[in-house]
């Protein structure tokens, strides 16, 4: 019988770029911590946007995620960064990540390098652990998937891209199927809602309209402050705890925390 594990899993994931991903895994990450709870947020998009949202310079990290997946000496312990902020700590991720695509596709099990790390190390250290994924659906993205109990999919009310969520939507069942069974749909976050705009609200109606009850209540609208924070390198609630933006992110930390 499978222990009974002890934190849960949660990938950040959506292959388009521009949806409030990264701001979403920061926001919801700060969050939940402020919360009371040991959260662990991990970056696997070599972009680093997470990172650098933390107030962390990706640039001068000796190891980060790279080595955890391709460099079996090398484990989260290695890697973790205590943030300024209770209850968050960041598996931080550089532009070196980029390169792990190219050398996983030869690594047996590739898939699963995530997961076996986490098994090993971290499970129980950490009530949530959240995984902000690349804006693609690539092998890291698939190992996220393959970690997580939960995906939670942020998409822009700016533009409705079908098609892509189709495509997102058929690798989770893929990964559900083949390589994680447990893996669900925590539900879909409609981000950058402008109320301002017709478009916005049209492409609001079609989201819950086609996604029905796995869409989220809560809607993260358009707010300077959460740009504002990223650049400064502090998550909303931290930068302006009155703001929109962190009312948004902490109505959707509640709505989250009450289904799982």
């Amino acid at each position: 019988m499978e222990e009974k594990r002890k934190s849960t899993i949660i990938a950040i994931a959506n292959q388009k770029g521009g949806c409030g991903k990264t701001t979403s895994a920061i926001n919801l990450s700060a969050s939940i911590a402020e919360k009371g709870n040991r959260v662990l947020l991990i970056d696997l998009d070599p972009q680093a946007h997470a990172t650098i949202g933390l107030g962390i310079e990706s640039h001068s990290l000796e190891k980060s995620m790279y080595d955890v997946l391709i460099n079996s000496s090398v484990g989260f312990k290695e890697v973790i960064i205590k943030t300024p902020f209770p209850n968050l700590d960041i598996a931080p991720s550089n532009l070196t990540l980029s390169g792990a695509e190219i050398e996983l596709v030869s690594i047996i099990g590739r898939e699963n390098l995530l997961k076996d790390n986490l098994s090993n190390s971290l499970l129980g250290q950490y009530r949530y652990i959240l995984i902000d994924c690349p804006p693609s659906l690539s092998l890291l993205t698939v190992n996220a998937l393959t970690s997580a109990d939960y995906v939670l999919i942020p998409v822009q009310t700016h533009y409705f891209p079908l098609e892509g969520m189709k495509q997102l939507l058929n690798t989770i069942k893929i990964v559900r199927e083949r390589l994680n069974h447990r893996l669900e749909i925590l539900g879909i976050v409609p981000t950058l809602f402008d109320k301002r705009t017709n478009i916005s609200k049209e492409v609001l109606q079609g989201i819950r309209e086609y996604f029905k009850d796995k869409v989220f209540n809560t809607v993260i609208n358009m707010n300077v402050k959460l740009v504002e924070s990223s650049s400064a390198g502090r998550p909303i609630n931290v930068y302006d705890s009155k703001s929109i933006g962190a009312r948004d992110y902490n109505n959707l930390c509640e709505e989250i925390l009450n289904v799982i």
